[in-house]
């Protein structure tokens, strides 16, 4: 089972929105795909609520006493986390994932925020069992063409590994309705109108290249 996890301690920065686009696309391929609401808001649980049934079907799966009750068939399993996670938590979803997505917002606060936990992610991942996961960035909700998207591609292109090697750094998303219209009828960008969200598309296509490569696996 591959295990990709959305995580970023920082409230606000897009972590369902990304998690459920995620499980979607996958669903769309084909993949049988669970998607785990760690977070008490509850966010992309409420979006699987209200998903269409004609569209493709990706399992809840619940929390109970603090275990993912995860369908044996699941191929794919997608763990949305909630904000301000403790140490020893980040710790013990370390070991059960493969690839990590961290999605950033543009702006000073979210960045200071940033560079504070992928440091400590770095000092935590030496200690973890599983010290090969893959790891990559996202700047999400980013008005193009402004000083802060500037400032925020500049961060993320150059965070290095302690050997180095940089963190991946693998799309830009821009901010646009077109992400709240899709979470109100819990679809994703990619069942909307190809017409209307041909540009988010094109801007997510880096990183599902990264997600369904060999370099997003350890």
């Amino acid at each position: 089972m591959r295990t990709i996890l959305i995580l970023n301690p920082k409230g606000g920065c897009g972590k369902s929105t990304i998690a459920t686009t995620i499980a979607g696309y996958f669903a769309m391929r084909g993949n049988n795909v669970s998607l785990a609401d760690c977070d008490p808001q509850c966010s992309s649980s409420d979006w699987l609520d209200i998903r269409p049934e004609n569209l493709a079907r990706i399992n809840n799966v619940p929390v109970k006493k603090n275990k993912l009750l995860v369908p044996n068939n699941t191929d794919i399993l997608v763990l949305d986390t909630p904000a301000g996670i403790h140490e020893q938590k980040i710790a013990s979803i370390l070991r059960v994932a493969q690839t990590m997505i961290i999605p950033v917002l543009p702006s000073p606060i979210d960045i200071r925020a940033a560079e504070r936990f992928i440091s400590d992610l770095i000092k935590l991942r030496k200690k973890s069992v599983n010290r090969k996961i893959k790891i990559a960035t996202v700047a999400n909700r980013v008005n193009e063409m402004t000083i802060a998207a500037d400032k925020i591609e500049d961060y993320l292109y150059n965070i290095k590994l302690p050997n180095g090697r940089k963190i991946p750094y693998m799309a830009l998303l821009r901010a646009t309705q077109n992400y709240v219209h899709a979470a109100e009828q819990g679809k994703t960008i990619f069942e909307l109108a190809p017409s209307r969200t041909y540009y988010d598309r094109e801007q997510w296509k880096p990183l599902l290249r990264w997600l369904n490569s060999k370099r997003s696996l350890p």
